[in-house]
């Protein structure tokens, strides 16, 4: 029996997407607001999409997701993160588009901590002489 939907976790940086995918006509709800409205910015809405564009599966499923942390741009990463492992968890065949984008790889690049005796993680206080 095939489920009727499908949930992976997504991450990037600080944000944790949880995702779900379902049949559809290709809505997608993120924190119970409307796609657009969420992600006002244009490439964050190309970034979440880009999973069906390269399993070809635009407008066929409905998302839905809750988001917490980080922001909006490492939100709409998370978002994609997650997408990508459903749509590998509905359909195998998808893993090698998939990982050849590099999509299914938690992108783990996060802030350096301050170190003491430092303006910042590496950014030193100015040397003086005299």
């Amino acid at each position: 029996m095939e489920q009727d939907r499908y949930y992976a976790t997504g991450k990037r940086k600080t944000a944790v997407a949880r995702v779900w995918i379902l049949a559809g006509s290709g809505g997608i709800t993120v924190n119970g607001r409307e796609f657009d409205d969420y992600f006002d910015v244009e490439t964050a809405r190309m970034i979440v999409e880009q999973p069906f564009k390269i399993t070809g599966t635009q407008g066929k499923f409905d998302i839905i997701a809750t988001v917490k942390g980080g922001g909006k741009s490492a939100q709409s990463e998370a978002i994609r993160h997650g997408i990508a492992r459903a749509l590998q968890l509905m359909n195998p065949d998808f893993r090698v588009p998939l990982k050849k984008a590099g999509l299914l790889t938690r992108d783990a690049r996060v802030k350096e901590r301050k170190k003491y005796g430092l303006a910042k993680a590496r950014k030193r206080y100015q040397y003086s002489k005299r």
